[in-house]
């Protein structure tokens, strides 16, 4: 199979996740380069994230240490969906950033593609990350390298202690206990159960089917099966996670399919919510306004094996048409060090660096759910690679039937099969792959053995 290769080399990287920023150790020194003071220049950073305030304040300063002669500005917009398209009328129009922010796989493989990253495979600090972190900015043989591994993110649960105290609930392990736990909220009518809504789509994939999904398609070995072709969408384990998120609808409130992202995060915030389904990303939202916990996804059997999607969330790459090259190299060799790493996962609680670097998580929350990784298998979201690079795309396929479960207009059934019927239709391992009934129905079939023959001869 000709994706073989890039299968079997995320297995193998994914199967060496993570445990690398645990535990106090001592900092690897900052890289520092030669004739730091003679590098001068401006240099503009692009990403969909709304971090500036983390890097005006702690990383540009910080970096500013060794290059005072460069000028640095992050810049992102107020709506980060806007971020894809108005990022390519800037790469169109040659205004984009020095340095742009790389989503993971085949978004920022096409642009790479299209010459507008540079080939980074031999750049100075790039040792200093894991094969299994640099995979999702790689071409598919490996070869080369396009973005600088940043970050990633882990999806759970936020909870609200006061609520479930006030309510006297504990925290579930299993989807029966969650279940139940949603139910006691609702029968108390003080609270709307689970903070999410419909309105934008993604959230409902992303917070709800690639959050919960792992525990029934067990983690790698579902997702590469249906990169492989070794599994179908149409198979169990995606017909269940639809039914399971289905359970979901009478628990999110009145008017919940107009309910944007923003909103659902208000309804957290203010205590109007028990429940958060959502990622790390989220920790520094609630800063200071709510006291919550977090748990993992729900397994379905007390005992089973757990999977988190521990995904590889954010890379940073250098701009080919770049005219400040030598000052945006610069800033990303610092980003390769033990300091950028720090400063990163401290800075902004929730997104954990991808090096090999190891320090003290300072936030609570992003600690215990880091420390997960020490209980529960990692996978990343489905969609990320490969299965999304043709028409229709499986990301939106998988955004518009998560909606259409959690709305009542479309059943977990005709979920899966919208989704299987358009990988069929452009990609060719899931197109001649058998069902599994075929498969099973081959192996029963009775076996039909021919008699001898006789030799009248003899």
């Amino acid at each position: 199979m000709q994706n073989s290769h890039i299968v079997q080399r995320t297995r193998s990287a994914s199967n060496s996740i993570i445990k690398m920023v645990c535990g106090g150790v001592l900092l690897i020194p900052s890289l520092v380069l030669a004739n730091t003071q003679s590098i001068s220049g401006q240099v503009i950073i692009d990403s969909w994230r709304n971090d500036n305030a983390i890097w005006d304040k702690t990383i540009i300063p910080a970096f500013n240490q060794h290059y005072p002669n460069i000028k640095v500005t992050y810049r992102s917009p107020v709506d980060p969906s806007t971020f894809n398209q108005q990022l390519d009328k800037d790469l169109a129009q040659g205004t984009a950033g020095d340095l742009i922010a790389c989503r993971p796989f085949d978004g920022s493989l096409a642009l790479f593609q299209q010459g507008h990253f540079s080939d980074i495979t031999e750049m100075q600090g790039m040792e200093n990350f894991p094969s299994f972190a640099l995979g999702p900015w790689q071409t598919d043989s490996g070869a080369q390298t396009f973005c600088l591994p940043m970050a990633s993110v882990i999806h759970g649960f936020f909870y609200n202690k006061t609520i479930f105290s006030e309510l006297k609930l504990q925290v579930p392990a299993t989807t029966v206990e969650f279940k139940h736990v949603l139910e006691k909220i609702k029968q108390s009518q003080r609270y709307t159960p689970i903070a999410l809504g419909t309105k934008d789509k993604w959230e409902a994939a992303t917070m709800g089917f690639q959050n919960i999904g792992p525990n029934y398609w067990q983690g790698e070995d579902g997702r590469l099966g249906l990169i492989q072709a070794q599994a179908r969408f149409s198979d169990s384990p995606y017909l269940n996670t639809y039914r399971a998120l289905a359970n979901w609808t009478p628990y999110l409130g009145s008017n919940y399919q107009q309910r944007s992202y923003a909103e659902a995060i208000e309804l957290f915030k203010n205590g109007q919510a028990a429940i958060y389904p959502t990622g790390s990303w989220d920790i520094s939202t609630f800063a200071n306004s709510v006291d919550f916990g977090v748990f993992p996804p729900p397994v379905v059997n007390k005992g089973d094996e757990c999977y988190i999607s521990d995904h590889t969330d954010l890379g940073m790459g250098l701009n080919t048409k770049s005219e400040q090259n030598a000052a945006a190299t610069a800033f990303l060799q610092w980003m390769t060090t033990a300091e950028f790493a720090e400063l990163l996962t401290n800075g902004i609680p929730g997104f954990f660096s991808l090096s090999n670097h190891f320090f003290d998580v300072n936030h609570p929350i992003a600690n215990e759910m880091m420390m997960w990784r020490n209980s529960c298998d990692s996978t990343i979201r489905n969609s990320a690679q490969i299965l999304s690079r043709g028409k229709p795309d499986f990301e939106l396929q998988l955004w518009e039937t998560s909606v259409g479960v959690l709305n009542g207009t479309m059943t977990p059934e005709e979920a899966v099969m919208t989704v299987q019927m358009g990988l069929n239709s452009w990609y060719q391992p899931q197109r001649e792959a058998k069902t599994l009934a075929e498969m099973c129905q081959a192996l029963t079939l009775p076996i039909t053995v021919s008699p001898p023959v006789v030799n009248n001869s003899l």
